[in-house]
């Protein structure tokens, strides 16, 4: 029976969020296909999102970022988490090459852990990255401890990424060079059908009423200014996270009898901050989007520069967004006209796995 080893960093939900699509893609393709999901991404999340036959095997597999809230990035914690990592590199590996053989898999698909990738080549596997960045780019950013040779630490991380046979490169993504051989791919996005008429229903919305969805990923904002957001008449806001008891104008998300993608298609406005599962759907949905800047991440200006090209967003500043100021940047995003140009269709998980159905 053929099976893939789906190796997903579970730094947020964002690499689930991309690789759900390519697996149910290629389920079509190639009958009685199963994935062994290779990840630290609770199950939940691939519950009534993965429909081919899956089991999760919760094996860590990178770092990513040691992060305070969705916005703020420990950078010292960051490099050493890494440098504990790679000080059992030997150990991990050989872990991953073992298990690789005893599942004995057609092909291996990380996005983006570069360990699944150096397990694949001495396993003598197929292996398949799957990227809207990679962990070194996102690193080379970062200042370096005094203590730590970071330089080391890159190059060990973008030899084990150079070992992979073939890159599918995300659109849209920084400029990544790692590689031996990539293909450029096409947004990967899945929109929901919008359920707008409910929602109004449920929320008894008066008119000219608008709803706001704030969401920030996997990682949640531990709270809002919720007692400022109670003073802005004429929005109810939809967080993604606990509320007070007393509010009326927000609701909590998992109060409301629908998906999170759900409400992505049936809201006026998102808020979140530039991450690649949110901001492709609010752009294939052209969904208005207010976002707050981290500034420090290496994909975020290519999604930025695809959201100002493709669909209608606007930059919320950290303080604006820590203070309740939002209502000017809703006004505004509210009132930007459709983009000039349209945007690229979300074919990436279907090309993803044409090129992956080559395998079985």
């Amino acid at each position: 029976m053929p099976l893939i080893w789906a190796a997903i960093s579970a730094h947020g939900f964002g690499h689930a969020a991309q690789v759900v699509p390519v697996l149910n893609a290629l389920g079509r393709l190639v009958p009685n296909l199963r994935v062994l999901l290779r990840t630290a991404v609770p199950a939940s999340f691939f519950k009534d999102r993965l429909v081919i036959p899956w089991e999760l095997s919760a094996v860590q597999q990178d770092i990513g970022c040691i992060q305070d809230g969705p916005l703020t990035i420990d950078v010292d914690a960051t490099w050493r988490e890494h440098e504990r990592f790679h000080a059992t590199w030997a150990d991990r590996l050989q872990q991953e090459v073992a298990a690789m053989q005893a599942a004995r898999p057609d092909v291996v698909l990380a996005d983006t852990p570069y360990l699944a990738l150096a397990a694949g080549k001495a396993a003598a596997i197929p292996t398949v990255a799957l990227v809207s960045f990679t962990w070194d780019l996102i690193l080379s950013d970062y200042l370096v401890p005094s203590h730590l040779d970071g330089q080391a630490l890159l190059q060990s991380i973008r030899t084990a990424y150079a070992q992979a046979d073939l890159a599918l490169r995300i659109t849209p993504a920084p400029k990544i060079e790692i590689f031996h051989r990539t293909i450029d791919i096409g947004p990967i996005a899945e929109p929901a059908p919008p359920a707008q008429d409910q929602l109004t229903k449920l929320l008894a919305l008066a008119p000219e009423e608008w709803t706001v969805l704030v969401g920030f990923g996997g990682i949640p904002l531990a709270s809002l200014p919720f007692a400022e957001l109670e003073e802005l008449t004429g929005y109810r806001f939809l967080f993604d996270g606990p509320i007070p008891a007393s509010s009326t104008r927000i609701v909590s998300t998992q109060s409301l009898p629908f998906s999170f993608k759900t409400l992505m298609a049936s809201v006026d406005v998102i808020m979140t901050k530039p991450g690649y599962g949110t901001l492709a759907e609010a752009v294939a949905l052209q969904t208005p989007l207010v976002y707050v800047r981290r500034y420090n991440f290496a994909d975020e200006q290519a999604l930025v520069d695809y959201l100002h090209r493709y669909g209608r967003g606007i930059e919320l500043s950290r303080e604006d967004f820590a203070q309740a100021r939002w209502e000017p940047a809703i006004r505004q995003v509210l009132g930007l006209p459709p983009p000039a140009a349209q945007p690229p269709l979300p074919t990436g998980a279907r090309e993803a796995a044409a090129v992956l159905a080559e395998y079985f």
